[in-house]
């Protein structure tokens, strides 16, 4: 009888941890996987990096940007040769973002400029990660993983009409500023 019990609780657990592991692809996983790749630039970076200290903002915007702590960016560059591995990478970054843990906060953009739409896993007061996604057919794609404590969509969302013109020193913060012009 004990061995019995034994037995079931090893399955039980075995089922359990392998159930577990093996939730599909997210796009952290996606992300460490292709970082990499050739056709693909990333980046992570601290919000120190942005010195906002002569930036005005409302207490609002500061408030937002205090509760981010870095940015995770992954971009596939679009050029004359590889269209078919750039429509591959778009449809698992879409698939991805499919998920219903990915709630929808915004999208826009055309077919003729690009696309771009606005997730985030956690609850609109409290997000965990603000997922920023745009496509290009000319330029190619680009996530954004914001990630903080305690962020709140709608004040992320007022920050960005703050940094959108801002000046950065880093250079790989330049060029993805540039990346959809």
């Amino acid at each position: 009888m004990i061995q019995s019990i034994k037995k079931s609780m090893v399955v039980l657990f075995l089922v359990t941890a392998f159930t577990s592991c093996n939730q599909g692809p997210t796009l952290q996983t996606y992300y460490v996987d292709n970082e990499l790749k050739p056709g693909f630039m990333s980046f992570d970076a601290p919000t120190s990096l942005i010195n906002v200290e002569d930036v005005e903002m409302t207490d609002e915007q500061r408030e937002a940007y205090k509760s981010v702590d870095k940015l995770n960016v992954l971009a596939y560059t679009l050029g004359e040769s590889n269209m078919p591995e750039y429509l591959l990478e778009l449809e698992k970054i879409k698939l991805i973002l499919k998920d219903p843990k990915y709630e929808e906060l915004m999208r826009g953009g055309s077919g003729a400029d690009g696309k771009f739409v606005i997730k985030f896993l956690g609850d609109i007061e409290s997000v965990d990660e603000l997922i920023v996604f745009g496509n290009s057919k000319d330029n190619g794609f680009l996530i954004a993983r914001i990630l903080g404590d305690n962020m709140n969509a709608a004040k992320l969302i007022s920050l960005s009409t703050v940094l959108k013109d801002f000046e950065y020193e880093d250079s790989q913060l330049n060029g993805l500023k540039d990346f959809f012009k």
